[in-house]
């Protein structure tokens, strides 16, 4: 419907005493926030570089992250809970390097050869510093060995001892030889060696082997003293070799025994200069010795592979050579020699083999073989006696990181494996490392939401993260903060080498930190926007050869980002502009007025007016929701109808049930509504349907409202008043144009300097209410009517005549009995609803 002139001018109100206290006006003054760059204590940045990084705003999350790092019982993790951009990862590093300097600096980790399980390595910890040391030791050890064996195994005292050793072998095997060969001879048998066997041959009686045909012309009893001699011959060389069996064998044994004495002194020299050099004891000084035990030991079993040889010659020995002596070499996977405290890892890939550790592997023959010289440390290990920083959100993408992750909580062990390797298409040989106790602190971080989860989906994870560090996304304004906000841009021009800021660019600073908190008297922690911020001010300053950064800077680089992501803004004002949306900024019209909504991108948010209209006519469908109808509509927004309703049911309680079919909706809206924030503007669109007063055209209205009438606070509050005052800068300001807010807003409002503007001048309005008779009042330029005209002593009202007939409530009262008397005339108001 039109402008109807039938009742006051909504333009301008009547004044009436018994009025409620009516819609604020509010100043200018409680639109804006000026910081005073004075009262910041400093004239430029550069004053404050050598200040620590404070906590800004962050006193109960510094206060649980000291307590958290410091205590050093099992089952005390930080979970550190925050929003993105809070400094909650730059701050705990921080926090965690100031607790670790003050720790022992831990252990080197060695992996080791088992000389009785090669496939299970051992683990060996080390003092800090010792395990390189070791290292060294037995890389210099494994040369020596392959210089002085040879050496000491080619020494003429060696060999002569050797050859006296083999001449009396050789002289005892020779005299039983001779014998044996005797007792061949006597029988008619000729001896010989032939490969390392004994051959005999039968002879005749000069000496000459027989031939096939003069053995068949012999006799049978020649033939069978024949036989019987060569039992005879075979008995003998069983005992011969009884005899010369263990001979050989005392022969080895010498030559061994020869052996390691000639190279025992020389081990237990290099070995104990190696066990002397690591002096300081520890707690696996026993498991060292008893490995340093073990590489004597298999040095000694295999002195044969030292033997000297021609270069040329023997390839293959002197490959087997190498990897004997690899055994012998120290796996360093952890190696603090220049760590200053305890470490302080921040792993940001935390994936199977770099959080847990892993087993390389290589192909032989189709083969994947691997040893303990493959095995390499994780994160985890790393960062053992210190602090791990993780990311929840990257261990929740890979379920066995998560279950890893779950085991070595449970346990305080850790074993490095390598679980690829069952899936291979290869045959792969098993390595099994020894289990190591790991003794760090972890420390999450994540939102609100992923703990919440995890304690609610994973108890026993949970648990063990004991202390909570809660990050506020938001923080009360002092001069502490404000001040310690320019030692955080003294820190960020630092780091990044910006020119510094003046006070004044900070204190625009400080206001944007507002603006983004959406409260006057609080700063937002997001200071990962104010970095950004810092960044592109500088960027300006440069380009003007400015060598400090100053408010205008500032105020230029937000204008640029904004200007960078309107984009969607201006589409839909220009939309606005050019009819394809309708939106009316002037004159009143029934049952139809502007609300306001919010588009949030994501990096950028802007305001629009939405149209909200409302029709009413006698029925008894009740209220509908035209949204939820078409399943637009939100649960917030269906709560905020049913609350609407609820009201109004209330206003009207003496006509109820109420004989009323009413709808709402929102005008080319196609994407959805959620939210209660139109619950006011939805509430004086379906009110001015029911009265007949038309609405003022060039108010906006903003407002949450309760069951009591009370208007609530919404967000979003500067977004939706620029966006409004935009809509009605781009058709023409007429000085009538404003928007209405809830009163509870007001400490919320920190407007752009253009709309501040406009309202300075009186071309512009900010009207602020605590209840919807107030915004009713100021809509229609009528008075709204006592919204409680029932008292406990009187709670059912004979009628609607309770409101007077020039109020809002008395018209709509009136309406309504009229929609109740239409149903009644109509006998049956669901045959009634069929026919209308």
């Amino acid at each position: 419907m039109n402008d109807a002139a039938a009742v006051p001018d909504p333009a301008n109100p009547p004044v009436d005493a018994h009025a409620p206290p009516g819609a604020q006006r509010l100043p200018v003054e409680a639109l804006r926030l000026r910081v005073d760059p004075a009262a910041l204590g400093f004239e430029d940045t550069s004053a404050l570089a050598h200040e620590p990084l404070p906590w800004i705003g962050q006193e109960r999350a510094h206060t649980a992250a000291r307590f958290g790092l410091g205590i050093d019982q099992p089952h005390t993790h930080l979970f550190v809970l925050g929003e993105v951009g809070t400094g909650r990862s730059t701050l705990l590093v921080q926090e965690m390097r100031a607790a670790a300097a003050a720790r022992p600096v831990p252990p080197d980790l060695c992996y080791l050869h088992n000389f009785d399980v090669p496939e299970r390595p051992r683990a060996l910890r080390l003092p800090a510093g010792q395990g390189r040391e070791l290292r060294q030791r037995m890389a210099a050890f494994c040369r020596i060995l392959q210089t002085e064996i040879p050496k000491r195994l080619s020494e003429p005292s060696f060999k002569a001892a050797l050859s006296a050793l083999e001449k009396t072998y050789s002289d005892r095997e020779a005299e039983a030889y001779a014998a044996l060969s005797a007792f061949a001879r006597a029988r008619h048998f000729a001896l010989r060696r032939e490969g390392g066997q004994l051959i005999f041959t039968l002879v005749d009686e000069q000496g000459e082997p027989l031939t096939a045909d003069a053995l068949a012309a012999l006799d049978p009893t020649r033939r069978a003293a024949y036989d019987e001699g060569e039992r005879e011959l075979r008995a003998e060389i069983l005992r011969f070799l009884e005899v010369t069996g263990p001979l050989e064998r005392a022969l080895r044994d010498g030559v061994e025994a020869l052996r390691r004495q000639a190279v025992r002194p020389l081990l237990e020299r290099e070995l104990d200069a190696i066990r002397q050099s690591l002096r300081k004891q520890f707690k696996d000084t026993r498991k060292l010795g008893q490995w340093l035990d073990g590489v004597e030991r298999d040095v000694l079993d295999n002195l044969d592979l030292f033997e000297p040889t021609d270069p040329d010659d023997d390839a293959e020995r002197r490959d087997a050579l190498e990897r004997r002596l690899q055994r012998y070499r120290v796996n360093l996977v952890v190696d603090n020699a220049e760590t200053e405290g305890a470490p302080v890892i921040v792993e940001d890939n935390p994936l199977y083999r770099p959080l847990f550790g892993s087993i390389e592997y290589q192909t032989d023959n189709d083969v994947l073989v691997t040893d303990f010289s493959r095995i390499r440390a994780g994160s985890l290990l790393r960062a053992h006696g210190g602090f791990l920083m993780l990311h929840v959100r990257d261990l929740l993408v890979d379920d066995l990181v998560w279950e890893k992750l779950r085991r070595f909580l449970r346990s305080g062990r850790l074993q490095i494996e390598e679980p690829g390797t069952m899936f291979s298409a290869l045959a792969t040989t098993s390595l099994e490392p020894e289990a190591v106790d790991v003794d760090v602190k972890l420390v999450l971080i994540g939102s609100h939401e992923q703990f919440y989860a995890l304690q609610q989906g994973d108890p026993e994870f949970a648990r063990h993260f004991r202390i909570q560090v809660d990050f506020a996304d938001a923080f009360a304004a002092t001069d502490e903060t404000r001040r310690a906000t320019g030692v955080f841009v003294a820190h960020t021009v630092r780091r990044l080498g910006l020119p510094a800021f003046t006070a004044d660019a900070v204190a625009r600073l400080i206001e944007d930190s507002h603006r983004e908190a959406e409260d006057r008297t609080r700063q937002s922690a997001a200071f990962a926007r104010t970095e950004a911020l810092v960044v592109e001010a500088a960027e300006v300053a440069r380009q003007r050869g400015a060598r400090r950064v100053e408010r205008a800077d500032v105020a230029q680089a937000i204008a640029a980002r904004n200007r960078r992501h309107d984009y969607p803004d201006q589409r839909l004002r220009e939309a606005v502009l050019e009819g394809d949306r309708v939106v009316h900024v002037r004159g009143a019209r029934i049952g139809q007025l502007n609300g306001l909504s919010v588009i949030d991108l994501g990096d950028y948010r802007f305001g629009l007016p939405i149209r909200v209209a409302a029709r009413t006519l006698p029925g008894t469908e009740g209220l509908l929701n035209i949204e939820r109808e078409v399943s637009l509509s939100g649960p917030i927004h269906d709560k905020a109808v049913l609350v609407l309703h609820s009201y109004l049911s209330a206003l009207f309680a003496p006509l109820a049930p109420l004989a009323l079919t009413a709808s709402i909706m929102f005008e080319q809206e196609y994407a959805g509504v959620e939210g209660d924030s139109a619950s006011c503007a939805e509430f004086y669109a379906l009110l001015s349907a029911l009265s007949g007063l038309p609405l003022r055209q060039g108010i906006a209205v903003t407002g949450a409202l309760n069951a009591f009438g009370e208007v609530l606070p919404v967000g979003g509050v500067n977004e939706k008043i620029e966006g409004f005052y935009r809509v009605c800068a781009a058709q023409g300001l007429d000085g009538t144009q404003g928007v209405l807010i809830p009163a509870r807003n007001r400490r919320h409002l920190v407007l752009a300097d253009d709309v501040c503007a406009a309202v300075e001048a009186g071309r512009f309005h900010v009207w602020a209410v605590d209840h919807v008779a107030d915004g009713m009042t100021l809509l229609t330029g009528v008075r709204f009517g006592d919204p409680t005209p029932w008292t406990a002593t009187a709670p059912l009202h004979p009628g609607p005549e309770a409101y007077q007939a020039d109020t809002v409530l008395g018209r709509a009262a009136a309406t309504l009995a009229a929609y109740r008397r239409a149903c009644l005339r109509a006998g049956n108001p669901r045959a009634w609803r069929r026919r209308g």
